[in-house]
């Protein structure tokens, strides 16, 4: 059982690390993401904090998944 839930930890942590980067740098290039003037609009600072978090989350994932197969 503890072996199984590391596995879905790393499977966790994996789909994070490769799926949030790239939706990060669609969320980039949106036109939304810039006022005129060039500068970080709510849309493009919501979605960075969101993938953020997405981001840590897996990080988290990730160390209690080889804390789960370590102990």
């Amino acid at each position: 059982m503890i072996v199984t839930l590391a596995v879905l930890l790393f499977v966790n942590a994996a789909w994070n690390l490769v799926v949030w980067p790239q939706f990060f740098k669609r969320v980039n290039r949106d036109p939304r993401a810039r006022d005129a003037s060039g500068r970080p609009t709510r849309f493009l600072v919501v979605h960075a904090v969101l993938i953020g978090i997405s981001l840590l989350l897996a990080v988290v994932s990730a160390i209690v998944g080889i804390v789960a197969l370590v102990s």
